[in-house]
Order: structure tokens, then C-alpha cells, then sequence
């Protein structure tokens, strides 16, 4: 805290200057930003104290107003619309839940899918319902690919970087129940790679809360809970690098699905997400938002003072990276042609609906399937999981194993999918290769928990994590899979057909794959 408060002091003097060189009527983010939302009415103004207590008893922060002109009312003349060019990911119902719209408001001179992917930078009209309304900074702070494990982080060397750097990481060592001993950037590659987060990012954020890369912690609290998360069993660095990549997963994904719109700060403010921000934006926005409160807060998203000048100081600049690779998600993207996770004439259960990908939050993007067995809870399975598509083994280990489509032998690129929870017996292993309905192993309850034996079965696109019910859905031998009222629960559907998601393998439950499918 220390440190961060330091900081926030050597950024309050920074931005007390700027303010006095910029002049009143100049935006604290830049008036040039080409992220803005381009109509003359919509600007950025800022206001930096909390606006006065809400009915109901908390603070909302008022810092960045949409329009200047009052919502629109029986006497007052609406906003003028907006215009926004889609991004990567984007799909009509989720643009209109960050705006505040209807999907059927929204036009364009182009054709639009109902639910599927747009293009990136189509261009989109739609009412300004937001106007008056208090939103965070338009201003995009990292890039999409320096979040996720995308191909940005192909050839980065953690191991050497951490060295080079010769903070307090580079001598740190942890023993983990799942793997034994490992050093700092062991530490740090095994959280980016199975969380699929960008492991350039993960150092960032220990560097600039605990100074852990290039230099020593200021004191026992940075030590043991260097990201900030003070709880008995987050001790350590691995555990504070879960709960950090849990965070910029829900920040990540809440926004690619549209189900997360404001952010709350510790002391129960809120304040309205700015709807044309991009998820690596929101990640970083969610992440800071659960410790600090919004003063600090504010002053950490300040691209020329806060997070995002470290991060180029340590790394170069992210959006050259992100030039060569980006769009994540391009044109015409589909879902190639999947079957089921197992072999043709046999019955599974369809355990768990869609639910996090990997750890207890973030993309909704797996699907459990259980094979037959007459006991229940971890039994072994002499049932084989099978390859869904051909390609690559690229990991397999600790439960899991990774195909990777494209076969280039790098999951950050193309198509990947993940299985969790295959049994060490009769396991495949890495770099071979796989064609459709190859053997990958046995489902077990190995790598995580697990009350019973099943398989994980997850999707990612150039190191991000597909949502299993979005804009690409999860479709299996044509059985297409639909978000429940809560994670896990849901269903498949195909035509008229459907089965439920359950966890104690009912008959509804009951999903049999065809030959041929």
C-alpha cells in the first residue's frame, strides 16, 4: 500500500501539472482520443469529487458525463444519436445491453446478424440513452491481446525477463501441491497459461502494486498478499495471481457478454462503464475497482500517469503489438465443424451447463460431459474421451490436455480445445497428433475439483476463451448449447430436441451421440 500510495502522490503532482498546462475546457484523457464516441455533442468533462448521497445510502462518482444535454423527457429535446464502428467480439445484443438499448434500435447501413458476430468496424447508429449519464473514461487502456493469452505472447520469455529484471521475483520460490517447487516466473507462466491471461500483464500488476520485479516490497502485507487480496487462503503468489486472473476474467468476459455494465467500488459506489470500451479496457477497470477506492482508482486508469504508462515503460508499447495480430476475433469468424467428446453409440450425461472455463469465475465458456457408471462420485472409467476436430496435442498434463487445430503447436493461435480431467492412465501426449475421434484418455476427477468423474470441455480462439451460449455457440454434432439461470445449469439443444443440464446424471440428462455425428 506504501508503494501504490506513493504513486497515487508522484501521479496527484502530474496531474495537478497537466491540469494547469491543458487549460479547463481540454479533457483529462485528451481530446484526440479516437476512441471517443465521434459525434460534436459527445465529449468528456470531468468533476473530481462523489456527487451526494443516493436514497439509498451510497456515493455514486460523477466523474465523465455522455452528453452535455439533459435526458431526454416529455419537454426536452432527445440526445442526438451516436456513432459507433464495432470491435472484435461485438454482437448486436450485447452492444445494445452496454448502451443502454434495444437490439431493434440499433441501424446500419450494412446488414447486421441477429445474434452472431459483426464484423469489426461496422458501423452502428443508436440512440443515446446514456446522455447525462456518469461513465468512466472512453479512453482505451490496453489492448485486447495484451489481456488474454494471445499470440502477443508468443516468444516472450518470462524466465529470462524476470531475471534481467533482478527484483524480488527472480529469487522467489513456492511449492505448489499440483507441480512441487517452482520459481517466480514459473509461478507467473503456469497462472497465464491456464487462465489464458497474458503473462506481460501479470507481471505488470506485480510490479506496480508490490514492486516484486524490480525491486523488494515495502513491507509484510506486500509480501504476502502482493496483488492486494488479503485472505487466509490467497496467501502466496500463486494464489494472489488466481484471484488476479479471476478478476480480469469477469471484468474480460462480463463485458464481451454484456452482463456487466457499471462497476462497484469497495465503499459501494457505482459508476456506468462508457459503452464503447473495448474488454481489455474493462478487465483492467474490474481488476482495480475490487481493492482500490475511486480517488485511486481514477488516478491508476490515467494513461499518462497510472498503470498503463509501467506497463509501456516495462513492455514497449501494447497497441504496436496488438497492430500485427489484432482483430482477435476477424471477419467471418466460425466455429469449426465439433462433435461430441466421446464415442459414437455411447450415452453420457450432459453434467454441467456453461460455466467458467478454468477456476470459480470468469468465461462462461465449458460444458461437463459424464460417462455411464453405476457409482457415483470419482470412480474410474474404462470410457475414452475423444478428439472433437483433428489436431495437435500442444499440453497434457495434470488432467489436462490441449488440441490445438490450426497445428502450428501454439495454443495462443487459432483454434484450441481444452479437456479437463483426463485420467494419467492411457493419457495421450504431447505433440502428437490427433485426427477426429482419436482417443485423448479417460475421464477421471484429476486436475481440480471435481465430485465425480466427467470430462471439462472448453473452447479458445487466439488465446481467448469462447463463450459456450455467445455470439459463437458451443455447437457439438449439432446439438447447440444455452446459458442457464446460474453457471452449470442450461441445456442442449438440437431442433426440437432437448436435454438438461444436471449434475446427478437423470435421464434428462441423457445425450447419445450417433454414428456419423
Amino acid at each position: 500500500m506504501n508503494r501504490l500510495l506513493s504513486r497515487v502522490g508522484r501521479a496527484l503532482v502530474a496531474l495537478a501539472v497537466f491540469l494547469s498546462l491543458s487549460g479547463c475546457n481540454e479533457s483529462l484523457w485528451g481530446e484526440d482520443d479516437p476512441w471517443l464516441i465521434a459525434t460534436p455533442e459527445a465529449f468528456w468533462t470531468v468533476a473530481p469529487t462523489l456527487s451526494a448521497t443516493t436514497p439509498e445510502g451510497t456515493s455514486t462518482p460523477t466523474p465523465f458525463l455522455a452528453d452535455t444535454a439533459t435526458p431526454s423527457g416529455p419537454t426536452s429535446t432527445p440526445a442526438p444519436p451516436l456513432l459507433y464502428y464495432t470491435q472484435s467480439g461485438d454482437s448486436l445484443p450485447v452492444v445494445a445491453a452496454r448502451f443502454g438499448v434495444t437490439p431493434a434500435e440499433i441501424s446500419s447501413s450494412m446488414p447486421l446478424s441477429a445474434t452472431g458476430l459483426l464484423d469489426p468496424s461496422t458501423p452502428l447508429v443508436i440512440p443515446n440513452r446514456l446522455a447525462g449519464v456518469a461513465l468512466t473514461p472512453a479512453a482505451h487502456i490496453l489492448p485486447d491481446s495484451e489481456v488474454v493469452y494471445s499470440p502477443t505472447a508468443i516468444g516472450f520469455d518470462s524466465r529470462a525477463y524476470v531475471a534481467a529484471q533482478g527484483g524480488y521475483l527472480s529469487a522467489y520460490r513456492e511449492y505448489l501441491a499440483s507441480v512441487g517447487w517452482v520459481d517466480g516466473a514459473q509461478a507467473v507462466e503456469k497462472a497465464a497459461i491456464e487462465n489464458s491471461i497474458n503473462p506481460r500483464l501479470l507481471l505488470a500488476l506485480l510490479e506496480y502494486q508490490a514492486g516484486w520485479v524490480r525491486g523488494q516490497p515495502a513491507n509484510l502485507l506486500q509480501t504476502d498478499y502482493p496483488l492486494g487480496y488479503s485472505s487466509l487462503i490467497d496467501r502466496g503468489l500463486f494464489q494472489q495471481l488466481r484471484w488476479a486472473s479471476e478478476q480480469l476474467m469477469v471484468g474480460y468476459y462480463g463485458w464481451r457478454g454484456g452482463t456487466l455494465t457499471e462497476l462497484r467500488f469497495p465503499d459501494g459506489s457505482t459508476l456506468r462503464l462508457a459503452p464503447d470500451l473495448n474488454a481489455g479496457t474493462v478487465a483492467l477497470m474490474y481488476y482495480f475497482s475490487q481493492n482500490y477506492n475511486y480517488e485511486q482508482w481514477l488516478l491508476i486508469m490515467d494513461p499518462r500517469v497510472g498503470f498503463a504508462a509501467l506497463y509501456t515503460e516495462m513492455f514497449g508499447d501494447p497497441w504496436l503489438r496488438a497492430a500485427a495480430i489484432e482483430p482477435l476475433f476477424p471477419p467471418g469468424l466460425t466455429q469449426p465443424a465439433l462433435s461430441l467428446p466421446f464415442e459414437p453409440g455411447q450415452a453420457w450425461s450432459f453434467s454441467g451447463g456453461p460455466h467458467p472455463a478454468w477456476n470459480r469465475q470468469g468465461a462462461l465458456a465449458a460444458l461437463d460431459f459424464a460417462p455411464p457408471s453405476t457409482e457415483p462420485g470419482c470412480q474410474p472409467s474404462d470410457a475414452w474421451i475423444v478428439a472433437s476436430a483433428p489436431g495437435r496435442v500442444v499440453r497434457a498434463g495434470n488432467g489436462v490436455v490441449v488440441l490445438d487445430l490450426d497445428g502450428d503447436g501454439y495454443e495462443q493461435t487459432g483454434w484450441n480445445l481444452l479437456y479437463m480431467h483426463v485420467a494419467t492412465l492411457d493419457r495421450v501426449q504431447v505433440g502428437a497428433w490427433v485426427e477426429a475421434d482419436g482417443r485423448i484418455g479417460h475421464p477421471s476427477c484429476e486436475g481440480g475439483m471435481a465430485t465425480g468423474t466427467h470430462v471439462h470441455f472448453a473452447r479458445k480462439y487466439n488465446g481467448e476463451w469462447v463463450l459456450a451460449d455467445g455470439p459463437l455457440p458451443f455447437t457439438l454434432s449439432g446439438w447447440v448449447a444455452h446459458n442457464g439461470e446460474a453457471p452449470y445449469q442450461g441445456t442442449l439443444t438440437r431442433g426440437d430436441e432437448v436435454v438438461i443440464a444436471r449434475t446427478n446424471g437423470m435421464y434428462d440428462t441423457r445425450i447419445v451421440r450417433q454414428p456419423g455425428e
